[in-house]
């Protein structure tokens, strides 16, 4: 069924074909909206972490063996992280501003006892960690110099660990038990970004679910009966000054370390800017690939577009000849089919777009993903789904303003 305007203008009153054609620009473009708003979180939320990490530092982590037999084997090659290595590091590396070494322990008893949450893992460090960390203290203090060579029992929790072991109470002033020392709570960091995956050879680990405590305390007052068969020191954290060429110190550092354990492949070296100079290329190559599948389903959403428009035109055959009958010109058939192309496409995106963004922060709330709805992903979306409107109702357009005025309206 039909209306014709005053003016002459022939306006089909039957929308299925066009229904069904906003459709296909609805789901395409919600499909592209959301599958690059999922990316986009996913790599902000990488990057983010590898900036934290500190674009100047440059951390060693021990590549513990995973059993007995390959320790023996490279332990008769190289002694593992030690404090050696870490004078050594300070002896040849140039343009050092902070050091610190870490040991790693994970509690197998704790008092007051986690709730909520998983047991909170001790980290010896020194206090120029938080300089290197870039740690932010929320109440209280960080241990001292003195306190580290004391091998004080005094502790700063982070935020998850200070929320598990004492809810809502302050923890300042009062004590924790690992295992069997008693530590006093002088501060608590206040929140870090934290990865759910390893990067780049730093394992997954929840960066506000940690103790701090002083280095030589660790060592001395939490040692277990198996620290034989583990490294003296598990981790080492470098700061460089202001204007150091870090990828070249990395190289070098690597080329001290590989020396002193004789090639025995126990260590892994993870450099932040390195890593995020490789992400941002990563990002722009993904970036690419969404652009390309992007481009690809819209793509097969204009042949759909076409195939609905060569529909509505055989469907309107009659139609078109009764306009073209009363006066209309072969570009006022044209006119007409590419507005009615071009405002399904515009409604079919702006759609498409309000059911992307929603579908993203769905995906997100119920995988605890991260998500960004970013602006370039809305204008490419929505132009390619536009032009490609436009360009596939161009054919069904010029086909409908060819048809014999006669044959059309002699058409059943």
């Amino acid at each position: 069924m039909s209306l014709i305007d005053a003016r002459g203008h022939l306006w089909s009153t039957d929308f299925l074909p066009e229904f069904r054609l906003g459709l296909e620009n609805l789901f395409g473009v919600a499909a592209v909206v959301a599958m690059l708003s999922i990316g986009a979180g996913a790599q902000q939320e990488v990057m983010a972490f590898i900036e934290q990490l500190g674009v100047r530092n440059l951390i060693v982590e021990a590549r513990e063996a995973s059993d007995y037999q390959t320790l023996q084997k490279v332990r008769k090659i190289s002694p593992g992280l030690t404090f050696q290595d870490v004078r050594v590091i300070q002896a040849n590396l140039e343009r050092i501003s902070a050091v610190s070494a870490r040991k790693r322990f994970t509690p197998s008893k704790m008092l007051p006892r986690p709730v909520g949450g998983d047991m909170p893992v001790v980290y010896g460090v020194s206090p120029s960690y938080v300089r290197i960390g870039n740690l932010q203290l929320a109440s209280g203090r960080f241990f001292t110099d003195a306190e580290t060579v004391a091998a004080a029992p005094v502790a700063v929790l982070g935020e998850a660990a200070s929320a598990t072991l004492f809810g809502a109470d302050d923890p300042v002033g009062q004590y924790v038990k690992v295992n069997e020392q008693w530590f006093r709570v002088v501060g608590v960091a206040g929140p870090q970004l934290t990865v759910q995956s390893d990067v780049a050879g730093l394992p997954a680990q929840d960066r506000n679910n940690l103790i701090y405590v002083p280095l030589y305390a660790s060592i001395f007052r939490l040692e277990d009966g198996q620290s034989s068969q583990k490294d003296e020191i598990d981790g080492v954290y470098l700061q460089m000054q202001q204007g150091s060429d870090v990828p070249a110190a990395a190289s070098l550092l690597r080329g001290i370390l590989e020396v002193a354990h004789r090639n025995a492949g126990d260590f892994t070296i993870v450099s932040p800017a390195e890593l995020l100079a490789e992400q941002r290329r990563t990002q722009r190559i993904f970036e690419m690939v969404m652009v390309a599948i992007a481009s690809i389903s819209l793509l097969v959403g204009g042949i759909g577009i076409m195939n609905i428009m060569l529909a509505s035109v055989l469907e309107r055959t009659r139609e078109i000849g009764v306009r073209r009958a009363i006066g209309a010109r072969q570009r006022d058939v044209v006119r007409q089919f590419l507005i009615e192309t071009t405002i399904i496409s515009l409604s079919g995106g702006v759609a498409g777009i309000l059911l992307g963004v929603g579908l993203s922060q769905l995906i997100g709330f119920l995988a605890g993903w991260s998500t960004i709805v970013t602006t370039s992903s809305i204008v490419l979306a929505f132009g390619v789904s536009v032009v490609i409107g436009i360009v596939f109702g161009l054919y069904p357009a010029v086909r409908a303003s060819r048809l014999d005025p006669v044959t059309a309206l002699h058409y059943e």
